[in-house]
């Protein structure tokens, strides 16, 4: 069962050539890979002209292994909370991304909420985006694509410790990665007061904190619930390390400063 891309010549260009010289010059000036192995990273998801720039430099930086479990959000509300593409290839402009469907059963069977359900991600982007990035860096990689709409914390945190330790008894060399967008259509300094917030959570490595944080603040962070999840799994994991590896917003590129879109990369190792 293949996914068929849906944002090419959108989000990111649709022609092979076009698609490779996109991905280098995002990714230029961003230096070599982390020495230190990368637990989970946290990407952007938007056109590539907006937020390109920080995905090309994030997955760059990042000493990511050739399985990766990719979550993100669910913006068309399809779909199963914990949703788990269980197969097949994602198909990109030059070459797909292979679904590690090994791994991905292993997780519906270890993981609460973890649900076999390619419709949550018929219509959803979020993941798709951020594959080229993966794909340029390492032509090995294989994904278990997860779109997650679950809100309820108490679950979101035990599906951490639960994917914690199923990656733990895989057998994989696995890490995770995150696409998410912060703030949008605020005014630039108004986006970078409340996303710098919700940064300093995921700096401080608190899962909660993030999902009260985000909350209680009116982020509109649309990964906040993946990423809760994530981090509560990379904690448990042993990552102890997070840097902001870069913060933007859309206004960079449209010049629009009164209504902006955020955008961060991080690692945590």
């Amino acid at each position: 069962m293949n996914r068929r891309p849906i944002v090419a010549g959108q989000f990111y260009p649709a022609d092979v050539q076009g698609l490779e010289r996109l991905v280098l010059e995002c990714a230029r000036g961003a230096g070599e890979p982390d020495a230190e192995p990368t637990m989970l990273a946290m990407t952007p998801h938007a056109g590539y002209v907006f937020s390109g720039p920080v995905a090309g430099k994030t997955i760059a930086q990042a000493n990511l292994p050739d399985t990766i479990v990719l979550l993100g959000p669910n913006h068309t509300g399809m779909g199963s909370p914990m949703a788990v593409w269980p197969e097949g290839t994602w198909e990109l402009p030059g070459g797909g991304v292979e679904v590690d469907a090994e791994l991905a059963a292993y997780l519906i069977d270890k993981v609460d909420g973890f649900e076999s359900d390619s419709r949550a991600h018929e219509r959803e982007h979020s993941l798709e985006v951020v594959l080229p990035f993966l794909r340029h860096f390492n032509n090995n990689v294989r994904v278990v694509p997860v779109a997650v709409a679950e809100r309820d914390p108490r679950r979101l945190l035990r599906a951490g410790e639960q994917l914690a330790e199923a990656l733990r008894g895989s057998g994989r060399d696995a890490a995770m990665v995150v696409s998410s967008d912060m703030s949008h259509q605020l005014p630039q300094e108004e986006a970078k007061r409340r996303d710098s917030l919700a940064i300093d959570k995921i700096l401080e490595f608190d899962p909660e904190g993030l999902y009260r944080t985000v909350a209680e603040n009116d982020i509109t962070m649309c990964g906040v619930l993946p990423m809760t999840l994530a981090m509560r799994a990379a904690r448990e994991l042993g990552a102890e390390n997070a840097r902001l590896v870069e913060y933007r917003t859309s206004a960079e590129a449209s010049g629009d400063y009164s209504h902006v879109v955020g955008y961060a990369g991080v690692i945590l190792n």
